[in-house]
């Protein structure tokens, strides 16, 4: 079990009147987002700090509250590969089997609701319009995961180019991105190098389909030419 991953006894060794765990509440009824938000206790996690392991039991659920959390694999070569990334009001950590397929880390500072798994399974037996929202959930998950695949096929221009507008549609509310994550991540999400992602944002600039005013801002100046490369 990995060092920082949530477990049982975490939560029964709190003292009371900590604001870490407090005991969850069985919603009446409802949706599956205002269940997990009655649910769940939320725990800070700093930048890089790991919340559950790969192979670690998956026992919890996780909403994000505030930051961004990554969740990878290590491959045999040693190269690290990111297989998504989760904002504020996102969940993560829902697996099919008894163990956790990925690791998953904190890129910056977050704050996080965790949600036992089996209370969440619980409730769904009793309530069909959780039960319905978590299998849209599921599905979304699997649509996520194949268009991820899909995406490690393309070219490196199409990849950035898919980045871009996914990030657009899941942070900004027009056409300047603040992009939480390094390069770096960027880089081992899209399955290039870091000199690849640099590279390729550079000759998107030129290109006058982007702006790049820091390296963690990017203007969309052209969506229809990102959208066009991610046709």
């Amino acid at each position: 079990m990995s060092m920082h991953t949530v477990h049982p006894s975490v939560v029964a060794e709190q003292p009371s009147g900590t604001s870490a765990f407090r005991p969850p509440r069985a919603p009446a009824g409802g949706n599956l987002v205002g269940s997990l938000d009655l649910m769940g206790s939320p725990l800070s996690f700093g930048r890089n700090e790991e919340i559950y392991g790969e192979n670690d039991e998956a026992e919890y659920v996780y909403k994000i509250v505030r930051g961004t959390v990554r969740i990878y694999k290590i491959m045999s070569d040693g190269r690290r590969q990111i297989g998504a990334f989760y904002l504020p009001g996102d969940i993560f950590g829902m697996e099919v089997g008894a163990l956790h397929e990925f690791s998953a880390e904190a890129i910056g500072n977050a704050t996080v609701l965790v949600i036992k798994r089996s209370a969440l399974i619980s409730l769904a037996d009793r309530d069909g319009v959780v039960a319905r929202e978590l299998w849209a959930f599921t599905a979304c998950e699997l649509r996520r995961l194949q268009r991820h695949v899909l995406l490690l096929i393309q070219s490196a221009q199409e990849r950035v180019a898919a980045f871009l507008l996914e990030m657009s549609d899941r942070v900004a509310s027009n056409d300047a991105i603040e992009l939480p994550m390094s390069r770096q991540d960027i880089a081992d999400y899209l399955g290039l190098t870091i000199e690849t992602v640099s590279r390729t944002l550079t000759q998107l600039e030129t290109a006058a389909t982007i702006a790049l005013p820091t390296s963690r801002r990017v203007v969309l100046r052209n969506r229809g030419a990102l959208c066009r490369l991610n046709a």
